[in-house]
């Protein structure tokens, strides 16, 4: 028959025991009670409660909230080392803003004193948090559980049989059982002490010390990428060289020996699109080949390119990111001669690659007077001309079915000589004349693939020729961080996984000889935190020991037959005995 007493009493020796039994179930720093007389800190003192409120939990996760706060204006408002031309564009719509933004670091959030501060003091705070927490585990991995306390009867779950196993082969089949359990357990006295779940606190530090690896990793990422785009028409090429790039940015510490030396030609772009139903127009097949070669000397290799399938050198990646036509057209003088042949890539305007862009010519015209004139043609160009009765210049269909250039013809100053820069997507019409037609208009007309536009007064010509080739756009990507902070990701997910499902818990289980010469035996278990899954454990725990170690009848006093009433003393009083006690069966665990 099993026996469970409660005892609800306070005892100082008690309390003492069972607050060391529950001790470093965690090793989160125990902060002292306040003294109501406390004196002055001095400056060692101050300095000593700074660290502390800067290492605490509390203190490191208010920093990765402000961190989190602190990052949302780099995405609202244009950044200077992500678009020079969107920032430039800000502070002329805003001249009372952009000063305040340039006070405040608004513009370059990532390089800003302050959010430099903010993601120091949160990589002090977790190594500072982490660093004694991690020796205290180490300490407790290479100690033993607690020993039982005085009365486990104390705790909030328990249980207890009598039993006529001796009390070394209970302890012994305890042993066993926990160990089987993969607990940890040893024999301690006349008990056995176990303990199980320290993937709970691993995980705990596993989640911080990845976010500083994470915090490395991002610092890293940002002091030494590059990311560069580039545009290359179908028979070019690409050499990894900071002059090759169409827009080139990169990290503080970033310097041109660190680019991965490579170079690619396009062999041909390949775009396929739904013809019908309601997803017309969208790409189903979007694929460059490639010819690569790694380093100045390195093997020739082919490969294929496709969207969120990037080409992986070293490492760098290169990724495909847009795709254009390439209209190939003939400028001639007005003797005839080609000044310039060439495929010209236009930037795509919609979903159907209706397209417009430029054509320059800078060098090798002369005009009819002999002189020397550049030339500039506005170009707008569809690959599905809808016809003139749909009265509109917008593509059907961002296949090449029916392909029309409409030209727009300029002569004089490109300004391209004046030193500075200029899109090759845009002309600076400022000292720019307009070709005039018969009626006194500006000069332009739709040209099919293989018709001309005749310049006036013997000016000369372009062709648009029959030969349209694509071009493909490619990112290339260095962020030697990347590897590593995705590592961080799923360790800090691991980790807090971890932290939030496994539950440290302990058990004890002590088997003494009782007065009766019986043993008695005793289990307990207690967790961190109030869960059901201790005492369901503990009562599985308990039935298959009771299997080992079965119950045995408590002693039962003699009593008188039932038709007596009593038996009579020497005084000639009547005695009966009530016998009052609490049975519960060694299969389950009470919870008081």
């Amino acid at each position: 028959m099993s026996d469970t007493t409660t005892d609800n009493s306070t005892q100082t020796g008690d309390d003492q025991d069972l607050g060391a039994a529950g001790s470093q179930l965690s090793t989160a720093p125990v902060e002292d009670a306040p003294s109501p007389n406390l004196p002055a800190l001095g400056v060692i003192g101050w300095a000593r409660w700074f660290w502390r409120q800067l290492t605490s939990m509390r203190v490191a996760l208010l920093l990765l909230l402000l961190l989190s706060l602190a990052a949302i204006p780099g995405s609202l408002i244009p950044q200077t080392g992500i678009d020079e031309t969107r920032v430039a564009d800000f502070r002329e719509r805003h001249d009372v803003l952009a000063p305040v933004y340039d006070k405040l670091g608004l513009f370059n959030v990532y390089s800003s004193v302050w959010f430099s501060a903010i993601y120091i003091l949160l990589f002090v705070s977790l190594i500072g948090c982490i660093v004694p927490r991690t020796w205290q585990f180490v300490g407790q991995l290479r100690g033993r559980p607690p020993g039982a306390p005085r009365r486990l009867t104390r705790l909030p779950a328990h249980t207890t049989w009598r039993t006529s196993a001796a009390p070394e082969e209970v302890r012994e089949a305890a042993l066993a059982l926990l160990r089987k359990r993969r607990f940890r357990a040893h024999t301690a006295g006349d008990a056995v002490a176990a303990e199980k779940g320290y993937l709970r606190e691993l995980g705990n530090l596993a989640f911080h010390l990845a976010l500083i690896v994470m915090l490395i990793a991002f610092a890293w990422g940002q002091l030494f990428k590059s990311e560069g785009n580039k545009i290359v028409v179908e028979g070019d090429g690409f050499s990894n060289t900071l002059t090759q790039y169409d827009d080139f940015k990169s990290g503080n510490l970033f310097t041109n020996d660190d680019l991965e030396p490579f170079s690619f030609d396009v062999k041909e772009f390949t775009g396929t699109y739904e013809r019908t139903g309601p997803n017309r127009g969208t790409p189903r097949t979007y694929e460059t080949e490639v010819t690569y070669t790694e380093g100045a000397d390195g093997e020739e290799k082919n490969a294929v390119i496709k969207v969120n399938k990037p080409l992986e050198i070293g490492d760098a990646k290169v990724y495909l990111v847009s795709h254009g036509y390439a209209p190939v057209v003939t400028v001639r003088d007005g003797k005839g001669e080609i000044v310039y042949q060439d495929a010209v890539p236009l930037l795509p305007l919609d979903n159907n690659v209706t397209s417009n862009g430029v054509v320059k010519v800078l060098d090798g015209y002369r005009n009819p007077q002999g002189k020397k004139e550049q030339l500039g043609f506005q170009a707008f160009f569809v690959p599905t001309f809808g016809g003139s009765a749909s009265g509109t210049m917008l593509s059907q269909f961002p296949a090449l079915d029916y392909p029309v250039l409409a030209l727009n013809a300029y002569h004089g100053d490109l300004k391209a000589d004046s030193g500075i820069p200029q899109s090759v997507y845009q002309m600076d019409k400022t000292k720019m004349k307009e070709f005039k037609d018969a009626d006194g208009e500006l000069l332009k007309k739709l040209l099919t693939p293989g018709e001309t536009m005749t310049l006036p007064g013997g000016a000369g010509s372009i062709t648009f020729e029959k030969d349209i080739k694509e071009w493909a756009g490619f990112q290339v990507v260095q962020e030697p961080g990347g590897g590593w902070a995705l590592g961080g990701a799923l360790a800090a997910i691991g980790g807090l996984a971890a932290s939030l499902f496994v539950q440290r818990r302990r058990v004890w289980v002590r088997a003494v000889r009782g007065d009766d010469g019986v043993t008695v035996v005793e289990m307990a278990g207690l967790g961190r935190s109030e869960s059901a899954k201790v005492p369901e454990e503990l009562g599985d725990l308990a039935a298959v020991l009771y299997e080992r170690a079965p119950g045995v009848a408590d002693p039962q006093p003699e009593t008188a037959p039932p038709e007596d009433t009593g038996t009579p003393d020497a005084s000639g009083t009547t005695t009966s005995t009530d016998t009052d006690s609490q049975a519960v069966p060694a299969e389950g665990a009470e919870q008081q």
